[in-house]
């Protein structure tokens, strides 16, 4: 087992139906939402959470009802602080040597922890960092494989590529291996946010040069860090989340006046700076257009399948 983790705190109080009174009538009034067999939350406050808020309270109610459960996948990713993209609604479990993988009540049981390193946080027992990332860019889409692994590179300083790597070629079952492949060679703990990972993804699919990232300029002693810098072009890209700009993170007009006044201090580094946010980035067509718009050449082909299947696999349920 690997040193004790912090666990991030519930998003919403969760209550046990056994400490309420009469749950189910109040669930039928709107007052509370069930959240699973035996355990409510306040109706209001669950609908205000974004998806990715809903699937970790729901990972958590598991964790009340099934203290001895061992998370895997997504519901690791959500406890451990890693990206979770939508609500992927099933919550994700190992089992012992002899489990078969079944799924019953929302929680998909796995077989066997195999070569796993576990980790305790919180009280729960969930995958370590590396081992959710290898487990996630095996079976999932390739972006949420690199965004995963950005991140755990992000969070714990003593990982790297080449520990992913060889965690994923050294595991004794081959299923997803040659699909990982690639997602944890492209990991770079310098992509701050899941957008700059899934851009990063995009930008390479589309056919563009991969972008130095992180680039940091310097304008009357105030620095600022740009996302994504292509210096054959003299571009900078900017990938912007939407809640900088909807209010849900202060005033959406002063974000803006920000964003200007960046920009102009930037405009005496670089030719142009270039704007986009997640709609941009998962459909990319869009994408494609701003970065062409902007004078970025395509270098290479256009990967169809990954990102004809990205949007499917980001989609907020």
């Amino acid at each position: 087992m690997d040193p004790v983790l912090t666990l991030p705190s519930p998003p919403l109080a969760l209550h046990r139906a056994a400490d309420l009174h009469r749950p189910a009538a109040a669930a039928a009034r709107g007052q509370l939402h069930r959240v699973r067999d035996g355990i409510y939350a306040d109706a209001e406050e669950w609908a205000e959470l974004t998806p990715w808020r809903r699937y970790l309270a729901r990972v958590q109610a598991v964790a009340m009802t099934r203290p001895d459960a061992v998370f895997c996948l997504e519901s690791a990713s959500a406890l451990l602080g890693l990206p979770v993209f939508g609500d992927p609604l099933t919550v994700h479990t190992l089992g012992g040597a002899t489990a078969t993988g079944r799924e019953c009540g929302g929680v998909r049981v796995h077989a066997g922890c195999g070569d796993r390193r576990l980790v305790s946080a919180g009280g729960r027992t969930v995958t370590s960092l590396a081992d959710t990332a290898v487990d996630l860019a095996r079976h999932r889409h390739p972006a949420v494989g690199v965004a995963t692994a950005d991140a755990a590179l992000r969070l714990d300083p003593t990982l790297s590529t080449d520990i992913l790597t060889a965690i994923n070629e050294q595991r004794e079952s081959s299923r997803g291996r040659r699909r990982a492949r690639d997602p944890l060679r492209e990991a770079d703990a310098a992509a701050e946010s899941p957008l700059e990972s899934v851009s990063r993804c995009v930008i390479r699919w589309l056919g563009f040069a991969p972008p130095i990232l992180q680039k940091v300029f310097r304008t009357d002693g105030v620095l600022d860090r740009g996302d994504f810098w292509w210096p054959e072009s003299s571009v900078l890209g900017e990938a912007d989340g939407d809640l900088k700009y909807d209010g849900s993170l202060g005033d959406p007009l002063r974000a803006l006046r920000q964003r200007r006044d960046r920009d102009i201090r930037l405009s005496r580094h670089v030719r142009t700076v270039a704007h986009w946010s997640w709609t941009e980035a998962t459909t990319f067509a869009p994408l494609r257009a701003i970065l062409l718009g902007h004078g970025i050449p395509l270098v290479a082909g256009e990967d169809t399948a990954s990102l004809l299947t990205l949007r499917r696999a980001l989609a907020p349920r």
